[in-house]
């Protein structure tokens, strides 16, 4: 097995994973499960309320923020591209002229990708892992880094009756087929993160196993990003509402950077932060004893 990458490239930005990083959700969305509308005012993106909201995760230390233009909770109807962008693309450029960060775009948009590419993002999060027509292409003209998640069907219906033989080896082949077409495609193998996709398309007993089983994932020699913040994971275990589930998913996000994960997606930067720097300290002694 090789060992674990220790950097990530993204476009002119070099992000270390030396130690686990956490990147910050803002969904510029009005309806996200979570914070949908949080940065709108009179039904317009509000970037005087967005700002110190990222500006606030940085500090509190993130080290990526992924902007967000669609919703893909489940049940979530698909927006207009021309809409997407013209709720990401304002909010993007607001922030790469003021934060010094890795900025991430979270869609499939291949037209979006390219904008993004030309207005400062680092780095595409795409929950279909360029399979939409286009978006290999847009993604291999850039320099961006780009995180291929897997989900089973889509966020319209991925949570009707998800089924897997044996979930942990069919995420895992999807995302070795989707890593495969991005090598072939000229897209380096430093610029590449997988994402299990937890919660799209898949059951509670599902996302416990392939947590349980996520050095399968990690095997497969490139950083491993993990979104299990305020999923709804947490409520069907423990009947906790959006507000109720910061400490369960605080012990979801140690327990997948126990596993390997090198990046973790949340909503509450600073817990997770302590969170995780905690679990790596704990980490680095058992490996220097050793």
């Amino acid at each position: 097995m090789s060992p674990p990458p220790r950097a990530l490239h993204c476009g002119a930005r070099i992000l270390d994973l030396s130690q686990p990083q956490v990147m910050g959700v803002l969904n510029v969305t009005p309806d996200s499960f979570s914070d949908g509308g949080l940065y709108y005012r009179n039904h317009r993106l509000d970037i005087d309320t967005l700002l110190p909201r990222a500006e606030a995760m940085l500090a509190d230390g993130a080290t990526l923020l992924d902007i967000g233009g669609e919703s893909t909770r489940p049940g979530a109807a698909p927006v207009s591209s021309d809409e997407e962008m013209a709720r990401v693309l304002p909010a993007l450029e607001a922030l790469v002229q003021r934060l010094d960060a890795v900025i991430s775009i979270d869609t499939s948009n291949p037209a979006l990708m390219r904008e993004a590419a030309g207005r400062g993002a680092s780095m595409i999060n795409d929950i279909r892992a360029l399979q939409r027509p286009g978006a290999l292409q847009a993604v291999a003209e850039t320099r961006l880094g780009v995180c291929l998640m897997h989900m089973q069907g889509e966020p319209g219906n991925m949570q009707q009756q998800p089924r897997y033989a044996c979930v942990e080896t069919e995420v895992r082949d999807f995302l070795q087929a989707r890593v495969d077409a991005c090598l072939a495609a000229g897209i380096a193998a430093d610029r590449l993160v997988v994402d299990p996709g937890f919660g799209f398309g898949k059951t509670v007993e599902h996302n416990l196993r392939l947590l349980n089983r996520l050095p399968v994932l990690t095997a497969l020699g490139l950083p491993v990003l993990v979104g299990l913040s305020r999923k709804s994971l947490i409520d069907k275990v423990l009947n906790r509402s959006v507000e109720q589930r910061l400490a369960a998913g605080l012990s979801l996000a140690s327990m997948a950077v126990i596993r390997g994960a090198a990046i973790v997606r949340a909503h509450d930067v600073r817990e997770t932060v302590d969170a995780l720097r905690m679990v790596s300290a704990v980490l680095a002694e058992r490996q220097y004893k050793a």
